[in-house]
């Protein structure tokens, strides 16, 4: 039996498409998971990118906005309109046409690397155990 090859989490998540098959679509709005994958039916409940994209975006379009901004202020200082018509559709622009291939990279990563939510309860617990255990000698 042939074993299919593995898809590349960028090419998934920058295609928005099933990290598992490549095929299926991720999403079913902007930027709302679908359910399952339609082609091979994958559950997407293990995804959870929270406001990780969101995060790096701000990040990345606030460090490439703001460095261009200085750098046209101080090259031609030109008047505050020529800002306003350079940098509003920008700062618009760039972080929402970069959300959505983001968000599906991250997701793509976390089926890549099966992360999971994380279990601050079983730490505690077995934390707790071995102090009983320590008591008991």
């Amino acid at each position: 039996m042939e074993e299919k090859q593995q898809v590349s989490p960028v090419s998934a998540g920058l295609r928005a498409r099933c990290p598992r098959c490549g095929e299926g679509r991720l999403f079913k709005g902007f930027l709302d998971l679908k359910p399952r994958c339609e082609a091979c039916g994958l559950d997407y409940d293990f995804a959870d990118a929270g406001d990780g994209p969101a995060v790096f975006i701000m990040m990345i379009a606030g460090f490439i906005i703001v460095g261009l901004a200085l750098w046209v202020e101080f090259t031609w200082q030109p008047p505050y309109w020529v800002h306003a018509v350079l940098w509003v559709p920008l700062i618009l622009i760039l972080p929402l046409g970069l959300l959505r291939p983001l968000k599906g990279w991250l997701v793509a990563q976390q089926y890549r690397h099966s992360a999971r939510e994380g279990r601050l309860h079983d730490v505690v617990e077995t934390a707790d155990n071995a102090g009983r255990d320590e008591d008991a000698k």
